[in-house]
């Protein structure tokens, strides 16, 4: 087996065990994602701004089935690891290649609309020559293909 493979079967199984191991306290709901700071180095669904914003994924069906999807188009990214799941909320971090730049990936859940609100943001640097809208616009694809 390919290392890339045994990588993306470790995800999976991290994020499995995450999801049905149990609280001893219920999941925290989460209502929004921090707002992008003034630079161009952050997209999000929430922002109101042209340089920062970025559509929603749409969904329909239940919010664990998006979930899944959504897992399913992370771990089709090479270098993502899923870091938290809790409730209708998910936070992953992606490295960068060469010098392994850590940039946070937060997804929210919005079952009532059927949205998965989305925010990917570098954490140090001011430009990231839109690396992160990139990013969001592969996961948007891959979780749309993840059926």
């Amino acid at each position: 087996m390919g290392t890339q493979y045994v990588r993306s079967l470790c995800r999976v199984a991290g994020l499995i065990l995450l999801l049905v191991t149990p609280r001893t306290q219920p999941a925290a709901i989460v209502t929004a994602l921090s707002a992008c700071p003034d630079k161009p180095n952050c997209v999000s669904s929430q922002a109101r701004d042209p340089a920062h914003a970025i559509e929603a994924f749409r969904f329909s069906g239940t919010p664990e089935e998006a979930l899944r999807r959504l897992t399913v188009a992370l771990t089709s990214e090479p270098r993502i690891s899923i870091v938290a799941a809790q409730g209708n909320y998910l936070h992953a971090e992606a490295r960068s290649l060469v010098f392994r730049f850590v940039d946070d990936v937060e997804f929210l859940i919005d079952s009532e609309h059927g949205l998965i609100q989305v925010r990917s943001a570098s954490r140090i640097g001011y430009s990231d020559l839109g690396v992160n809208r990139r990013r969001v616009e592969r996961l948007r694809r891959a979780f749309m293909q993840a059926q």
